[in-house]
């Protein structure tokens, strides 16, 4: 029992928990639809001004620190223009309409036919996923860059060409094809970091997350609701390193 909140420690970490799992999802999901196509773009372009744009824009996504960019973020698009939603995961006057099922409230929303809510926490968690999605479009298209370029020096690559496919075939079908074993491991890696919670960034934005409500936990020498956490972030990580080895597996012939 959590002495923060006088409940099952189990009980909060199924509140708290998908929360997280929806900005991590998302984070990483915008991770991969920009950041793969921006390291397979700079590899290609290796050394040229495309090469260079992609790799500054990496290093800046690494360096910028997250909460500046979160209240950066809060100050400019919800507090001067108002294109998206405040810290929290829905207006409060909405709070307590749509029932709990699975804990993800675009899911709920959107099962129950409730569309108001569902854009209102759309809105509300575009800031915090693009701050955490940038994260994640640094980390894998850099790492992205590197896995196409070591593919696109191989022996293969001059046969496929030599051959007269077209560069389209040579780049996408069989050097992204290799260097999409080790990828999966980098983007699991990624998501795994986002599910163990984004402490900053959940706070910046009031968001219920396991991250934060750890914090909180440790902070109130709540021991009970740190060491429930702790294992369900453990059991996670081994989680995710399972289904990303099988996938591996799966990916690559060579395994099987």
């Amino acid at each position: 029992t959590s002495i923060m909140t006088t409940r099952p420690v189990t009980e909060d970490i199924l509140r708290f928990f998908p929360a997280t799992l929806e900005l991590a999802t998302l984070a990483t999901l915008a991770g991969c639809l920009i950041g793969i196509p921006m390291g397979v773009w700079a590899a290609v372009n290796q050394g040229r001004w495309i090469d260079h744009v992609v790799r500054v824009l990496g290093l800046a996504g690494y360096s910028v620190p997250v909460f500046w960019l979160g209240m950066v973020g809060l100050l400019i698009f919800y507090g001067n223009l108002g294109w998206v939603g405040g810290p929290g995961r829905i207006d409060i006057y909405y709070d307590g309409i749509v029932d709990d099922v699975t804990g993800v409230i675009l899911i709920d929303s959107a099962l129950q036919g409730e569309w108001e809510i569902f854009w209102n926490a759309v809105s509300h968690l575009i800031l915090p996923a693009s701050v955490l999605g940038l994260l994640s479009v640094a980390y894998i298209s850099r790492m992205t860059r590197s896995f196409m370029i070591t593919e696109l020096q191989q022996q293969y690559v001059v046969a496929a060409r030599v051959k007269g496919l077209s560069e389209w075939r040579v780049v996408c079908g069989h050097a992204l094809g290799n260097a999409f074993v080790p990828l999966v491991t980098v983007i699991a890696l990624s998501y795994m970091h986002l599910l163990e919670g984004s402490v900053l960034t959940e706070t910046i934005f009031a968001w219920p997350g396991l991250g934060r409500y750890i914090t909180n936990a440790l902070l109130n020498a709540d021991m009970n609701a740190v060491l429930g956490g702790t294992l369900v972030v453990g059991a996670v990580f081994i989680a995710v390193n399972l289904f990303s080895d099988i996938l591996g597996r799966l990916a690559d012939p060579r395994a099987r």
